[in-house]
């Protein structure tokens, strides 16, 4: 074994050398595409998926421009655990992707193995290096970009040559065989070697170069990209660390997905090659690479046909996996938004809409409602201190504008939420006054409805009728509790009542007052963020 390696050290090397050269031309074309194109991407993202179909389309394009189904998957993830698109929505974006990354595949066959780019390339890598050294802005990352496009070319070309050292030493049979254990033990090698590298498309183009050098089968090179494929999920899974209860079935999603076709895929592999050779009878021996790259596509469409129209169904198995941990207004605000104040505003915007609803459930719950979730009040502090420490982070290059004027909106409902939250934490005792005195039923009961009613104007995007329905519920209870204060001292004179329970049908009574006003406050200032959003 040593006597092997040390006389094929220099072909070990160049296929080394060649393997870190291709990666490091994936992660500089990705940053540089990223920085030119990301933008783009991350609204497209967002925007187009209106349906699993054009999330599908929109998860393969996005996935094809930046060349990596793990910036694609991660930046979805990260959008639904920021509320920016739903669970069911990143279903589309996340089954496209697996598509989109076999645009890979069909580069390194077609440019690298047939057109011989390697020492063209390395032009090309000087250009890109010298335009990133000495122009500036957009022509600078383009030169960082087109540097790391040629490096995976170089790459290639020096995998080819590393691995065409090993074609009469090492041969198909050093592998396992193609039986179904062989294959199992194929898809682990896969999967394990696309842990290591973080690059199902690093991994296709070795199984391509030790095709295409004769080391290994087609059999063998469809199972480890199978495998491939499989690896590839474990950045998404990472992603989903510390995210919200949707991001984290979107990324778990991701894998059940691609374990699913990657068990098609298995068993597809035998009549893939029954009906190239009926069809193409000379492409296995003449262009196996050409075969194995449309191999791998095929499958990737074939998953995808076969689950789009259960998509729903596909979430609602999801969300029985991953059922409901954490309360709904307990949302994760990602940092990455942090670099798009646009995005992160509307991050914040579904956060505050999550925390609006359980923090006006609460009141109801606190007064009597039976039919309003009761929340913990901790936690629910924590999430609002959590979202000021976000919006404290935000940046706007102006002072002016539709998203200055969004932001200052946010900024006045979370001081209302915080004080009304202290209402609810600090001064209870003097919502179940109100709650247990048969006194105040009737103004207890408005301060219900027009809660409920401010929540259903809410979850119908009713926006212009929510402020309204608070400054009703105000002007209702004004009106109801501007006797009582008269009313209560005259009984305390009069030795009715005595002067603590009095002076708890006061407080009760301020406690109302300012709750009310926290509603139209919050209410207003929550409509204008929607308002500035919409310009």
């Amino acid at each position: 074994m040593i006597n092997f390696l040390f006389e094929n050290s220099n072909s070990i090397f160049q296929a080394i050398g060649g393997l870190g050269l291709f990666l490091l031309g994936i992660i500089i074309l990705t940053e540089g595409l990223r920085t030119l194109a990301g933008d783009a991407m991350r609204c497209a993202l967002i925007r187009f998926t209106n349906s699993p179909l054009s999330g599908a389309l929109t998860g393969s394009i996005t996935t094809a421009i930046l060349q990596s189904s793990s910036a694609t998957t991660v930046a979805t993830v990260g959008f639904v655990g920021a509320g920016l698109i739903g669970f069911s929505e990143s279903l589309g974006i996340i089954f496209g992707a697996n598509i989109g990354t076999t645009v890979t595949g069909w580069i390194v066959v077609l440019l690298g193995f047939k057109l011989q780019l390697g020492n063209m390339m390395m032009l090309f890598v000087l250009l890109g290096v010298l335009l990133r050294l000495f122009a500036k802005n957009r022509l600078a990352t383009f030169g960082y970009t087109l540097a790391g496009f040629a490096l995976i070319f170089v790459g290639i070309a020096m995998m080819q040559q590393g691995m065409s050292g090993f074609a009469d030493f090492i041969t198909p049979e050093y592998f396992p065989s193609d039986t179904p254990t062989g294959r199992l033990k194929l898809l682990s090698i896969g999967i394990i070697f696309t842990i290591l590298t973080q690059s199902s498309s690093a991994g296709v183009a070795v199984a391509l170069s030790a095709l295409f050098a004769g080391t290994i089968n087609f059999e063998q090179a469809a199972a480890l990209v199978v495998g491939m494929d499989v690896g590839t999920t474990v950045t998404a899974v990472l992603a989903t660390i510390g995210q919200s209860i949707e991001a984290r079935r979107t990324g778990f999603s991701h894998v059940i997905y691609n374990i699913m076709t990657a068990v098609v895929a298995i068993f597809l592999i035998t009549p893939f090659i029954l009906l190239v050779e009926s069809f193409f009878p000379t492409a296995l021996s003449n262009n196996p690479e050409i075969v194995l790259v449309a191999f791998h596509s095929t499958f990737n469409i074939l998953g995808l046909i076969i689950i789009l129209p259960f998509t729903h169904h596909f979430a609602l198995f999801m969300t029985k996996l991953i059922p409901e941990k954490t309360l709904p207004y307990a949302s994760v605000l990602d940092t990455a938004l942090l670099e798009q104040p646009t995005m992160a505003l509307t991050a914040i915007q579904n956060s505050i809409y999550g925390e609006i609803i359980a923090l006006l459930g609460h009141i109801n719950a606190i007064l009597g409602d039976t039919q309003s979730p009761r929340v913990d009040i901790e936690h629910l502090q924590t999430a609002l201190d959590k979202t000021h420490a976000y919006i404290d982070k935000i940046s706007l290059s102006s002072e002016s504008g539709a998203q200055w004027e969004r932001l200052i909106a946010m900024i006045h409902t979370l001081d209302h939420m915080q004080r009304l939250h202290e209402r609810c934490e600090e001064e209870e005792d003097r919502a179940i006054t109100l709650r247990d005195t048969k006194h105040f039923s009737k103004e207890k009961n408005i301060m219900i409805l027009g809660i409920k009613s401010i929540i259903e104007a809410m979850e119908t995007k009713q926006w212009h009728k929510m402020h309204k329905r608070a400054y009703k519920t105000k002007s209702l209870l004004y009106k109801k509790l501007k006797p009582y204060r008269k009313m209560v001292v005259e009984q305390i004179a009069r030795g009715e009542i005595d002067v603590f329970v009095g002076t708890d049908y006061l407080e009760g009574i301020r406690w109302l007052k300012r709750v009310c006003w926290h509603l139209v406050r919050i209410s207003y200032q929550y409509e204008q963020t929607i308002l500035a959003a919409g310009k």
